[in-house]
């Protein structure tokens, strides 16, 4: 029994052609996001993202190598120039992490940026780049808004006018006036009646007490 050999060779990089290639058109697409690459802008779900030139150059970086590590080194040289005396890895961490918070993203729990230890960082999904930008949101309330009206056909509700309100309403308002004029004139009878009839009964009581006098 020949023992196995197990292959140790380090696999090719990728080539230039096997990465995603931005430049092939405007607008790149991953989950909720949209990047116009023109006006360097990242919108999710058609809310506009506010992201600072080196977030937003980290997110190109990602998107360029998807599924692939984009170590630290890279990102460095991408972000400041040869001569530059920074602290490079606290910026770095600091900068993708404001990307996540962008992205609302985790460390712990990753949707689309992982980290590699002691290497750097991987896009966990796949985007898409096109010349078109479908706007999904607008046109799924344009489609809502006009199957709207056969919804409601189909399930055999009326629509009420404007109109029959307003009459609805001058019927109510006449029945209310109504009933108050009558209580007024009602209550101005029992007042008007009241002295009158209080009249005979004090005859009657002064007729008894003078008798009871004699």
């Amino acid at each position: 029994m020949s023992p196995e050999v197990i292959s140790m060779r380090v696999p090719d990089e990728p080539t230039t052609s096997e990465r995603m290639l931005l430049t092939s058109g405007r607008y790149v697409h991953f989950g909720p996001f949209r990047i116009d690459q023109q006006r360097q802008e990242v919108t999710r779900n058609g809310a506009r993202l506010k992201l600072q030139g080196k977030v937003y150059q980290v997110l190109l970086s990602l998107l360029e190598k998807p599924g692939e590590v984009v170590t630290r080194e890279e990102l460095r040289m991408r972000l400041w120039p040869a001569d530059t005396h920074v602290n490079y890895d606290a910026n770095v961490n600091t900068t993708v992490n404001k990307l996540r918070q962008a992205l609302g993203d985790s460390s712990d729990k990753p949707l689309y940026i992982e980290t590699i230890p002691r290497r750097g960082y991987c896009l966990l999904v796949q985007p898409e780049v096109s010349d078109k930008s479908p706007q999904p949101y607008l046109a799924g309330a344009d489609s809502s808004a006009a199957s709207a009206p056969d919804a409601s056909r189909s399930s055999g509700s009326f629509v009420v006018s404007k109109s029959d309100v307003w009459v609805v309403l001058g019927v109510i308002g006449l029945i209310l006036a109504g009933m108050l004029l009558g209580a007024g004139i009602t209550r101005l009878w029992i007042l008007r009646a009241s002295p009158v009839a209080q009249y005979p009964l004090l005859m009657i009581f002064a007729r008894t007490s003078a008798t009871t006098f004699f």
